[in-house]
């Protein structure tokens, strides 16, 4: 079971980092100051995902996914 935990962890991680570059994207489609806000600041993306539900929903979905599929995987590999 070690193996398949590995793989869906790492499957996830890659989901993950696909819908982080997604939600960057969309902050800088938004304005250069919201991109780099997201990018070096922590907070203001939590402030762009509310701001800008409509826009960041999807790449905030996407990135959750594929964090709840790491930490199956990562609880799937203890076993």
């Amino acid at each position: 079971m070690g193996e398949a935990g590995a793989i869906l962890m790492v499957v996830g991680l890659i989901i993950a980092f696909v819908g982080a570059i997604m939600f960057l994207v969309t902050a800088f489609r938004a304005s250069v100051l919201w991109g780099l806000g997201c990018l070096f600041v922590h907070p203001v993306s939590l402030i762009f995902l509310i701001i800008h539900w409509r826009e960041a929903k999807k790449p905030f979905g996407i990135e959750t996914l594929g964090l709840v599929l790491a930490v199956i995987g990562a609880m799937m590999g203890q076993g």
